[in-house]
């Protein structure tokens, strides 16, 4: 038996996300059309939330989080609100296999910080609230790294990507403290940008390798530097992700080429790491991992379909991945959220619970 894990992240843990239910979808078109105010609106959020959160309890998990009810995209609503960014309606969507998704996206509008006002805060403390102690709150928001995503920085505002860097990490190391002072302890970063360094559809040559180990070592030191100011109290993780939008996804290529950098030099307390398919690659990258560093949370249970793993299967890839980072640094989850938009990916509600306890036993098979 290992040592029972009684910080983030946890030996069964989750990326955030869950699906919305139909009562949640209702509430947010009759808002749109003016039917229902922003307060009876907040009011079935918080009704939901409040069912979701018992049902993460009820399931075992030792982190909860609000199933990011509150947002459309996972990543947009956080971006758009800070100081220097809004959001428009671009005129394709995110390109995933066999679909578009939806057209939003967001663009840098003028100098960058962070919105005191923002209002993810309010949700972090009323989360807090809903949780009431019986559970650690999670609670997730972009990376810093997905504002270096092509066409988001204005060459006419920040001509140099130097100082855009600077202005993103400063208002990171804001955000983060704000978070903090809120009263969150457990924060999670997604990064789709800098899997995305590392996808296999984009060819290695001298030249592009050349121009993307800048970029990955940019991405690591923007992600270093944000959390330079942390409270020595407050876990953050990332979780790296190649897109999720109703069950697709946007990329594959395995960690190979971001390990070196990324597994061994980023200083955060763990890694979410999409392990469902092939699309992921094989375990080697995780010997980047040090002894005694950040965990690594497996995400060997997919979120993209309702069908339940096998039980064997998936104890036998963690005992495979323990080949390259000890047992002990080693947690469970799904390979991402649920519902990363409003969506939500092709399976059910009931499906979605068996997978989360699922992740709970096995966790305890597996850990004690």
């Amino acid at each position: 038996m290992t040592q029972t894990v009684t910080k983030a992240p946890f030996r069964a843990d989750h990326v955030g996300s869950l699906l919305r239910p139909d009562r949640l979808h209702e509430a947010r078109s009759e808002f749109q059309n003016g039917t229902i105010s922003a307060n009876r609106l907040r009011e079935v959020e918080n009704e939901e939330i409040k069912r979701v959160v018992d049902k993460q309890i009820e399931a075992g998990l030792q982190a909860v989080t609000d199933g990011e009810f509150r947002r459309t995209w996972f990543h947009l609503d956080f971006m758009e609100h800070l100081n220097g960014f809004e959001g428009y309606v671009p005129e394709h969507g995110y390109a995933f296999q066999g679909q578009e998704s939806e057209k939003y996206n967001v663009r840098n509008s003028g100098d960058i910080s962070f919105n005191p006002d923002h209002p993810f805060l309010g949700d972090v403390k009323d989360l807090i609230d809903i949780v009431d102690g019986r559970s650690s709150v999670k609670f997730a928001i972009p990376s810093p790294n997905m504002f270096f995503n092509d066409g988001i920085r204005n060459p006419d505002i920040y001509p140099d990507l130097e100082k855009y860097a600077e202005d993103i990490i400063q208002t990171y190391q804001d955000a983060v403290q704000a978070f903090y002072d809120a009263g969150l302890r457990y924060l999670q970063l997604d990064d789709v940008y800098i899997a995305g360094l590392a996808a296999d559809s984009v060819p290695w040559n001298e030249d592009s390798g050349d121009a993307r180990d800048f970029l990955i070592d940019l991405a690591v030191r923007v992600l270093n530097e944000s959390l330079a100011k942390k409270p020595d109290d407050l876990t953050v993780t990332v979780h790296l992700c190649r897109g999720n939008y109703r069950s697709t996804w946007a990329f594959e290529g395995s960690y190979d080429r971001i390990a070196p950098k990324l597994f061994a030099k980023g200083k955060v307390d763990g890694f979410f790491l999409e392990y469902d398919d092939e699309r992921s690659g094989g375990f080697n990258p995780l010997k980047y991992i040090p002894e005694d560093g950040p965990r690594v949370v497996l995400g060997v249970v997919t979120s993209k379909t309702g069908a339940l793993e096998d039980n064997k299967d998936v104890v036998d890839r963690i005992k495979t991945a323990s080949e390259y980072v000890q047992l002990n640094q080693l947690c469970l989850s799904p390979q991402c959220g649920f519902a990363s938009t409003h969506h939500g990916n092709e399976l059910s509600e009931e499906q979605q619970w068996a997978k989360l306890k699922f992740i709970v036993d096995v966790a305890k098979e597996v850990w004690g």
